[in-house]
């Protein structure tokens, strides 16, 4: 069964180079390594919007992948600007919920 969690950030910040940390609305943290969310990168170029089939080769992106600006997009959202040249992509706070690799999180659904 799934659980209701605000998608909500209260703080975004880049942790020592290395991850992007939010803290939601609950106090909930979460903690995203860069190469994990350039991978997720939900854009049309990365998937394939009518199949949602992943294009994006998960083996092609480094592990030094690293985001060089985060840009808020409207209240819901944030794009990164990434190391190997990728922009496209926008990764709404719901998502972003959803993406959450803590214990807690593993095996859970998040609905808006």
């Amino acid at each position: 069964m799934g659980v209701e969690a605000p998608a909500e950030p209260r703080k975004i910040e880049k942790v020592a180079g290395a991850a992007l940390r939010i803290t939601w609305a609950d106090g909930h943290v979460s903690t995203f390594p860069w190469p994990y969310l350039r991978r997720e990168c939900p854009c049309a170029n990365c998937v394939d919007e009518w199949t949602g089939k992943r294009r994006l080769n998960p083996a092609e992106i480094s592990e030094e992948v690293r985001a060089e600006a985060i840009d808020p997009v409207g209240n819901y959202a944030v794009r990164f600007v990434w190391s190997d040249g990728h922009r496209t992509g926008i990764y709404p706070f719901e998502r972003l919920r959803r993406l959450c690799l803590c214990p807690s999180c593993a095996g859970e659904t998040v609905r808006s």
